[in-house]
């Protein structure tokens, strides 16, 4: 794809003169949904509580990301006709309504309502973003501005649950929400600033005539996908919704990503499964970590915490290394796929006695690495191989994959485990494979297609 800019030559850094505001703007909106996203995990046993809602506790999380499912298909066409700022507009105005109405709720269903309000937000916001980084940056610096996106992602991580703590046992739940909303508007107002002389052309984008359809599928799908994650936590008689999600995702998730994407087609449809797979198994092996480390070797749980941290701070290097260019492609994606089954592979081990606990801070920080090397090198390709006018269609497509194939990773490891009798053993094991299979279809991607093809040719 080419530029859309009048400069001869892109400048060295995002933050210069010429991109400063543009890129603090995108910076600022990300971290805010980061925050609202990681900060809610520690307000929700106070929220349920409070509004005598905890038959509705996972109902907070699942509409929050059924919403996002269904928004991210919608704005990525949106913003590939229109542009991307109509679709970041009404995804701020969204975001923040969800964020008022969750703050001021009287009861537990309007929280609930409040969230799946957020949750259309988000999504908007998220794959508009991407699109507006096509149009906006030379392709040249994608993979530094999408380092600064994991950064935006990495820092809420690692103290939005301690701010949301303190804003919880200090002031009042609802400022968990309430204060999110009072500094969306301004971070929204430094982004458009920085739009402004930009030329952010929607080149020969038509309106989809299967739109309608693919929302059909995009509600399925996140339906299926909340079934799948409410059903997993339910364990035997959870059996029924579990499989009731996995033959509707099995319907309709095929509609919603790029072709040829199930069987990992070379180039282009190959993104959507390689991030959904490596972070999937990320996530999932997250999820039991703590668990092990506190009931197992004893650990507390600020120590727990601690080594999740330790893997943000790794993620954040991994995509720093990569923006800087000092690794290819295939070795961000492959390598980074591998480091992540590695760093599972060594927190395995932690489960023995005698090997120190500070392995756990080290597998941690390794997989961290991988995620961090790998998350935007898709983004960075996927741009690159998309015709002007489709990246928003294809960022939603990878964005899609990676939220469902994620739910099912954390459904079906909790599964296993549960099914095991609690064998941690069983639940890294099957999250180790996951990150195999990525690094096994990665070079799929990394030998990648002339801009805007579906196969891809051998480099």
């Amino acid at each position: 794809m080419t530029t859309t800019l009048d400069e001869p030559a892109p400048p060295v850094s995002v933050v210069s003169s010429a991109y400063r505001s543009l890129s603090f703007g995108l910076v600022a909106l990300v971290m805010l949904v980061a925050f609202a996203a990681m900060a809610v995990a520690t307000a929700m046993p106070v929220v349920a509580k409070d509004l005598d809602g905890m038959h509705l506790y996972n109902l907070a999380f699942s509409a929050t990301l059924a919403a996002s499912v269904i928004a991210t298909v919608l704005g990525g066409r949106w913003a590939d006709v229109k542009g991307p700022l109509p679709p970041i507009a009404v995804g701020v105005v969204t975001f923040v309504g969800g964020l008022l109405i969750a703050g001021f709720a009287p009861n537990m269903e309007v929280f609930v309502g409040g969230r799946f309000i957020q949750g259309l937000g988000a999504g908007l916001i998220q794959v508009s973003l991407y699109v507006l980084v096509a149009r906006a940056y030379p392709p040249a610096m994608h993979p530094k501005v999408f380092a600064l996106f994991s950064a935006a992602w990495v820092v809420p991580s690692m103290v939005g649950p301690a701010i949301a703590g303190l804003v919880v046992e200090n002031l009042d739940w609802r400022w968990v929400f309430l204060g999110v909303a009072l500094i969306v508007v301004p971070s929204a107002l430094v982004l458009w600033r920085g739009t402004a002389g930009q030329r952010l052309d929607t080149g020969n984008a038509a309106p989809a005539p299967g739109l309608g359809g693919k929302l059909v599928w995009a509600t399925v799908t996140a339906v299926a996908a909340a079934l799948i994650q409410y059903g997993s936590a339910l364990e035997l008689s959870g059996v029924p919704l579990l499989a009731v999600g996995v033959v509707l995702l099995a319907v309709a998730l095929p509609r919603l990503l790029l072709p040829g994407s199930l069987k990992a087609a070379r180039g282009l449809p190959t993104a959507p499964v390689l991030r959904g797979l490596a972070f999937g198994s990320l996530t999932a092996s997250q999820v039991l970590i703590p668990l092990m480390l506190i009931n197992e070797r004893g650990l507390s749980p600020i120590g727990a915490g601690v080594v999740l941290t330790v893997g943000a701070l790794g993620w954040s290097t991994g995509s720093w290394i990569k923006g800087r260019g000092t690794i290819g492609n295939l070795a961000a994606l492959r390598g980074g796929a591998l480091l992540v089954a590695l760093g599972i592979a060594l927190i395995t081990l932690v489960l023995f006695d005698a090997v120190p606990i500070a392995l756990a801070f080290v597998a941690m920080a390794i997989s961290g690495l991988g995620i961090g090397a790998l998350h935007p090198t898709v983004s960075v390709l996927v741009l690159e191989m998309s015709k002007q006018g489709e990246e928003g269609q294809n960022t939603a497509a990878v964005g899609v994959g990676e939220s469902v194939f994620t739910v099912v990773a954390v459904a079906f490891t909790g599964a296993l485990f549960t099914a095991s009798g609690e064998h941690y053993v069983v639940g890294f094991a099957f999250t180790f494979a996951l990150a195999v299979l990525a690094a096994a279809i990665a070079p799929r991607l990394a030998q990648s297609a002339p801009t805007g093809t579906m196969e891809g040719v051998r480099s």
